[in-house]
């Protein structure tokens, strides 16, 4: 896969999911959001609609080739839309096939227990998550901190709505370094 993408899936959290996609264009990243529909409107958690860039069958079609800690695939967090994420198993093979080849997987509030916790290797991985969904990341070893979000590698993580920004800002900064990062953050009068 070569590219950035965020999925969204029926009742994705929100502020998640709109703040780094914002952030993300902001530092010059072409982020692409992706519904896991055969429909480009997708209704997040709170009933609002968000027309998608791409729909399924378009992500599907993509050749998926080597990937780099360049190319990303992003999931907010929510639900029902976590779980709607987490029980694709076509978008949790192409996941875990990105990640095994390096590339970057960021997960949000209730994503990185349940569709994060699907990658193999994440054994000493540090993590954050919205409270009460660290159970299964810490059954594949991984080590939760509780922080706003944590970068550990090619694996970033957030812990809820609040933290949007600082997660979306440190997948900009693995994306394109710190110095864009601090020109964003900046921006936003953070």
């Amino acid at each position: 896969m070569k590219g950035v993408f965020l999925f969204l899936a029926e009742g994705f959290e929100e502020i998640e999911a709109l703040a780094t996609v914002d952030i993300l264009r902001r530092g010059g990243v072409d982020v692409k959001t992706v519904s896991i529909n055969h429909n480009r409107i997708v209704h997040g958690a709170h009933g609002i609609p968000v027309v998608a860039d791409w729909e399924r069958d378009e992500f599907d079609g993509c050749v998926i080739l080597g990937a780099t800690p360049e190319d990303a695939m992003i999931f907010p967090g929510g639900l029902p839309g976590a779980s709607n994420l987490a029980e694709d198993e076509f978008l949790m093979a192409a996941m875990q096939k990105h990640f095994s080849e390096g590339g970057t997987v960021a997960a949000i509030c209730a994503a990185p227990g349940l569709v994060a916790s699907q990658l193999q290797d994440i054994e000493g991985k540090k993590f954050t998550c919205y409270d009460g969904f660290e159970e299964n990341m810490m059954a594949q070893g991984a080590e939760y901190t509780g922080e706003p979000a944590v970068t550990d590698g090619n694996l970033i993580t957030g812990r809820g709505p609040g933290c949007a920004i600082r997660f979306a800002l440190e997948i900009l900064r693995k994306l394109k370094g710190e110095e864009v990062a601090a020109q964003v953050e900046a921006g936003l009068l953070i």
